[in-house]
């Protein structure tokens, strides 16, 4: 049977989909990364849009084609913002945008559709999955 090795994917755990923040402070962005191709070496989160990313912490243990938790210190201001966070694997490989991913692969990546996660923190606090 034909399959596709896993590659590297992460999504943000907390806050996601259906959480709403209580006000404007310091949160802990947290999720997990993996990688059908070894180790996770690094993940970077993005809190506006993908213009920008900043190394998260791993969290031990980080063992070959396994789970592995990240954390990033976040102060939010208030504002309407769009969280991602992205994995790169011990190969080098990074996880793709959508549209990166589209352009390599066509509209019908399924089963293997590791692009990045993008979750819309609304200025209310209210998080949703949007397609960023």
């Amino acid at each position: 049977m034909f399959t596709f090795v896993m590659e590297a994917k992460s999504v943000i755990t907390r806050p996601s989909g259906g959480m709403r923040l209580d006000g404007k402070g310091s949160y802990e962005i947290s999720g997990l990364a993996w990688s059908g191709r070894g180790k996770v070496a690094r993940v970077d989160v993005s809190t506006d849009a993908g213009k920008t990313w900043n190394a998260a912490n791993l969290q031990d243990p980080i063992a070959s084609k396994c789970l592995t938790r990240f954390r990033y210190a976040w102060s939010w201001d208030g504002r309407e913002c769009v969280l991602q966070s992205r994995c790169t694997d011990e190969t080098g490989y990074v996880q793709p945008t959508l549209a990166e991913l589209a352009q390599a692969r066509g509209l019908n990546s399924v089963y293997h559709l590791n692009a990045v996660q993008s979750w819309h923190v609304a200025s209310d606090g209210a998080v949703e999955n949007v397609h960023a």
